[in-house]
């Protein structure tokens, strides 16, 4: 996968992609990647606008691309729902879901509407909860695959913290933050060890975009101050790239007959902060079998989703 660019995407003519937070940042560079590709593509957000804004973007560079907005608020259950069953309404199979969509770091805790701490229930509640809803229709989809979207924030200062999910008893940012990304990386590792056990056939990975320049910081803890300035001046300029170089390990993930399942992919620069594509690396506690298993089974009970037969006996 040496060098890999947007170039090497194989055609996608003929499958149909969800992106999750496709308005905007690395969600709209994957977006445009598929849409390049031949894909068929529906793009998720909670503004229209926006949504209508990256449909024109992606139109005036691939006059033919099949895309479309629709609206899905991951911090909302009922959204997440009612996104679920109008597809279902209108198409029959499904065959590449991207788990996209984020916020990250707000300087206060905030809520999502079902009550769930911000970063838990939109970066990761909301992403289970959609994939389970979808998992009939990418069952019958063409090779479908699921690529959730991590980051490198699982390795620092992560845990899975059961005795307050919710982060009700102390909040602070960045733990919050690492928890949500590191949930989403096993569940990426849970979902692949659930659809071998199963026969769901569904290839299961994840990625993450090192540090690409996206709005994600400024839409979380902000975009001034001392620190941010100090950020923008120094450490951005040599460890940073952009949204489009970013969004390369999800394509790659999404697309490269040789993503692996189960396969975790980022940049394969220094740190794994910018660069190509390349194998990551998976910290030993996000690959903890029985803390995934928990970690499903309290999403269960959390998101009342109801995956078929999803048995671990056989799966850890």
């Amino acid at each position: 996968m040496a060098n890999w660019t947007i170039d090497d995407i194989p055609r996608q003519t003929g499958r149909l992609a969800v992106i999750t937070g496709a308005t905007g940042g690395l969600g709209f560079e994957t977006a445009l990647g598929l849409a390049g590709a031949g894909a068929d593509v529906v793009l998720t957000g909670r503004n229209a606008e926006k949504g209508q804004t990256a449909l024109d973007k992606i139109r005036a560079q691939h006059p033919g691309a099949s895309i479309r907005y629709a609206h899905l608020d991951l911090a909302s259950l009922a959204s997440v729902r009612q996104f679920a069953e109008q597809f279902a309404d209108e198409h029959g199979a499904l065959d590449l879901l991207i788990n996209n969509a984020g916020v990250m770091m707000p300087p206060k805790r905030q809520t999502t509407s079902d009550g769930f701490e911000l970063q838990f229930g939109t970066n990761y509640l909301g992403h289970f909860a959609l994939t389970e809803r979808l998992l009939p229709l990418l069952r019958a989809g063409r090779q479908p695959r699921v690529v959730n979207v991590s980051s490198g924030a699982h390795k620092v200062g992560a845990a899975i913290h059961f005795d307050d999910l919710q982060w009700q008893r102390s909040y602070k940012p960045w733990p919050a933050y690492a928890q949500s990304k590191l949930a989403m990386l096993m569940f990426a590792l849970e979902l692949q060890r659930r659809s071998d056990a199963n026969g769901w056939g569904v290839l299961s990975n994840a990625a993450h975009p090192g540090y690409a320049r996206t709005d994600l910081i400024a839409n979380g803890p902000g975009d001034s101050g001392l620190l941010q300035m100090l950020n923008r001046m120094t450490i951005e300029p040599l460890a940073s790239h952009s949204a489009a170089d970013g969004a390369l390990p999800t394509l790659f993930a999404a697309t490269a007959p040789e993503a692996k399942p189960g396969g975790y992919y980022g940049p394969s620069g220094l740190f794994e902060m910018k660069g190509p594509p390349g194998e990551a690396r998976i910290a030993r506690h996000a690959q903890d079998k029985a803390v995934a298993a928990r970690l499903w089974e309290v999403s269960e009970a959390l998101t009342s989703a109801r995956w078929p037969g999803a048995s671990m006996e056989h799966a850890s």
